[in-house]
């Protein structure tokens, strides 16, 4: 049996199978090896991204910061120029380190070439210069304000000026020296003689408005006022047309008596002119007369207390008979019947000016006055005593009270529910300012009971 021959190509395969796959593994590991350090380097390169993007993001806050930074010093900056006030930064031992234009101007000299030097050249005398010393010595946590000290100008003049010099820390809270802040004394004499005058002129505006009102009250007042003085200036009339005809009676006697008539006949005369009746009538008629002439005069002096402007008037009163007196004054002109009671002891003495609380009793009693024309019953009630080291006066009306949304604009400046030509809303504002003035408080409400409750203290002699 005979056998075919094997292919060619079999041996030579089988042969080679062998290296081959030693080729193969060479690849492999080859590849395997291009592989990793491809990663290596895409990770380097994927590192080098990041760092890149870092820098950018850093490089873009670096200039938003630098930006900031410039705009920063640019305010800083314009704040200083701006700034009218003088001010010098100095270390602690008194080196200049920044100064604005202000000072600058003021002295003469040029801001770029006081740096670096002390602070002690800038003063034109001995004795600024050994207060400025003791600040230094002195470096304590503590401001200084308002030091008079003289500055040297370019010309060899010297300014006074008020300093204010404060300490400056960094920040964990360590001082670095201090910052001197002031202003010419000039002009701060110039500010303080500008509010001076403003302050004269205010209170010279407010005495004129306390006095029109007042004069417009009395003006309210006149008819109560002319009835006060109708009675005793008409019992002095009276008494003085009874004086005149007993003067008459009294010229015929003594003529009769002088003319040697004879005794029986002059006794008829006598008794026919009443002689004996006149002189025994004759002093009580005096002392009506004087009686009378002397209550004109305490109306007429109440008056002029009354309109006179004593804004500076301070002494001793009785308050009783300041309420008496304006409660008086304001019933009379009432036109219907108005009932004040008075339930207050004999006297208040108290410090100040007696025109000027009479014009606040006198307002709250008209007030009252206005409030009940409408009430069935118009009474006011006034009752005070001493009530801790002051004297306490409280005043109740029968009236409808205040209403809830009036009470906090009561005392306000020309408020008021007054129908026009009735009241100008000064009244309360100037009596509550009076009031103040004369260490004492006036405060509204409403009485439990009804109607409005004004409370009036003022402090005792």
């Amino acid at each position: 049996m005979s056998r075919k021959p094997a292919p060619a190509s079999t041996l030579p395969d089988a042969a080679a199978a062998e290296p081959r796959s030693a080729l193969t593994v060479e690849m492999l590991a080859a590849a395997a090896g291009a592989s990793a350090e491809d990663g290596i380097w895409l990770d380097v390169i994927r590192k080098m991204d990041e760092v890149y993007n870092d820098l950018l993001q850093y490089e873009v806050a670096l200039e938003e910061k630098n930006a900031t930074l410039e705009d920063t010093q640019q305010f800083i900056s314009s704040v200083l120029t701006s700034m009218s006030d003088l001010l010098i930064v100095c270390s602690r031992a008194g080196v200049i380190e920044s100064v604005n234009a202000a000072l600058a101007s003021l002295l003469g000299v040029d801001a770029d070439a006081l740096p670096g030097r002390t602070v002690f050249d800038l003063f034109a005398d001995e004795e600024s210069r050994q207060r400025a010393g003791r600040l230094f010595a002195d470096q304590g946590s503590h401001a200084v304000e308002d030091i008079e000290m003289l500055l040297k100008a370019a010309n060899g003049s010297a300014i006074p000026v008020s300093l204010n010099c404060t300490p400056r820390y960094n920040g964990v809270g360590k001082m670095l020296g201090l910052v001197i802040t002031g202003r010419p004394v000039g002009e701060l004499r110039r500010a303080y003689q500008a509010l001076r005058r403003a302050h004269e002129d205010l209170k010279t505006t407010q005495q004129q408005l306390i006095h029109s009102e007042k004069m417009a009250s009395l003006g309210r007042l006149v008819a109560g006022v002319a009835h006060e003085l109708n009675n005793p200036i008409s019992f002095v009339y009276g008494n003085t047309l009874a004086m005149k005809r007993y003067a008459e009676r009294l010229t015929r006697y003594l003529a009769a008596v002088h003319g040697a008539m004879p005794r029986p006949e002059r006794e008829a005369l006598r008794a026919e002119l009443r002689i004996d009746r006149l002189l025994d009538d004759l002093p009580s008629l005096i002392d009506g007369t004087v009686e009378g002439a002397e209550r004109t005069r305490d109306i007429v002096d109440a008056l002029k207390r009354f309109s006179a402007t004593d804004r500076d008037e301070r002494r001793a009163f009785d308050l009783v008979e300041v309420i008496e007196r304006a409660v008086q004054w304001v019933s009379k002109a009432t036109a219907n019947q108005f009932e004040v009671r008075l339930n207050l002891p004999a006297a208040l003495e108290v410090i100040g000016s007696p025109g000027q609380v009479q014009q606040v009793v006198m307002n709250l009693v008209q007030n009252a006055a206005d409030a009940t024309e409408n009430a069935r019953e118009r009474r006011l009630e006034i009752s005070g005593g001493i009530d801790e080291g002051e004297a306490a006066i409280e005043f109740r009306d029968s009236g409808p009270g205040i209403p809830a949304e009036n009470l906090d604009k009561l005392f306000d400046p020309f408020f008021t529910t007054k129908p026009v030509g009735r009241g100008t809303g000064l009244g309360l504002a100037i009596s509550y300012g009076i009031v103040e003035r004369h260490g004492g408080k006036l405060t509204a409400g409403n009485h439990p009971k009804g109607g409005a409750l004004f409370c009036l203290r003022l402090p005792l002699a």
